[in-house]
């Protein structure tokens, strides 16, 4: 095979997996509106939530300011639309880690060294996520329980909203950010410093979840403040989601996660003056 045949594929196996990506990420962010759309409190509902009902689901349980016992359906729902919110939010993020893969992947086979589907390694990342909507589930549940959360699933205190940001915005000045976002920035060193490309299936997801391990590690702290905008405030996600990119992509990544931290802590601060 020639250089520019093998050229030609080596761009056609990433159009494949960037089309992918596309659709994958397009599905999860219409689900997300969707569900945004359908959840929507209407202005003169106060607090009163019992009448939305969605596939046989008190949706109030979820939602509501005062707590109510989340049944197993409760919690099945809220984890389902956490994880797929993660899949919308963080799947533009890795696409560069995973055009790499199956740029190489195709060489590597090309060259009679295969190594493990692209796949593997995604399925490992997405797998770091899933149990960070576990997490992010309970902690939904916990904030209700305590009758934290108001209808739109945001603080109903200044004071919370103020602390989570105080919170976020301090972790975007701290080492492990910026060693977690390193990895995150350069995919190639990455690989380098764990050996390369896995030829074994459960040795791609293993280095899948390595990756995703360190995107959590940077990144968690963004997610809490759903949790202040409002976690089916779409614009609210949107725009997460567009500093999490702009954080791993953009040669200033690490200025800006330290300048949005910065501006996050000093917000939490006027929250808080305000609150008293």
């Amino acid at each position: 095979m020639n250089d520019t045949a093998l050229e030609t594929l080596l761009r056609r196996d990433r159009a494949v997996v960037a089309a992918s990506l596309f659709v994958i990420a397009a599905a999860a962010w219409a689900y997300v509106l969707w569900l945004a759309t359908h959840m929507a409190v209407p202005q003169d509902a106060g607090t009163d939530m019992t009448g939305m009902a969605m596939s046989g689901m008190d949706m109030g349980a979820a939602m509501a300011p005062a707590f109510q016992a989340w049944s197993p359906a409760d919690f099945a729902f809220t984890f389902a639309m956490w994880a797929v919110m993660m899949v919308g939010m963080m799947t533009p993020s890795v696409a560069p880690m995973l055009l790499l893969y199956a740029g190489v992947g195709r060489k590597a086979r090309a060259s009679g060294q295969p190594i493990a589907s692209t796949m593997w390694f995604f399925g490992g990342y997405l797998l770091v996520w899933t149990a960070f909507s576990i997490a992010a589930t309970a902690a939904q549940w916990l904030l209700a329980r305590l009758a934290l959360l108001d209808p739109a699933m945001a603080a109903d205190s200044r004071v919370l909203g103020g602390l989570i940001l105080i919170a976020a915005g301090l972790y975007q000045w701290t080492p492990i950010k910026g060693v977690c976002l390193r990895q995150c920035q350069a995919p190639i060193a990455f690989l380098a410093n764990r050996g390369g490309f896995r030829s074994a299936p459960l040795g791609a997801l293993r280095l899948g979840i390595d990756h995703g391990a360190y995107c959590l590690g940077c990144c968690w702290a963004l997610m809490a403040l759903l949790f202040v905008g409002g976690v089916m405030n779409v614009l609210w996600i949107a725009g997460i989601a567009f500093l999490v990119l702009l954080e791993k992509v953009a040669p200033a990544g690490q200025l800006i996660a330290r300048v949005s931290g910065a501006l996050m802590a000093a917000v939490g601060a006027w929250f808080l003056v305000g609150a008293f």
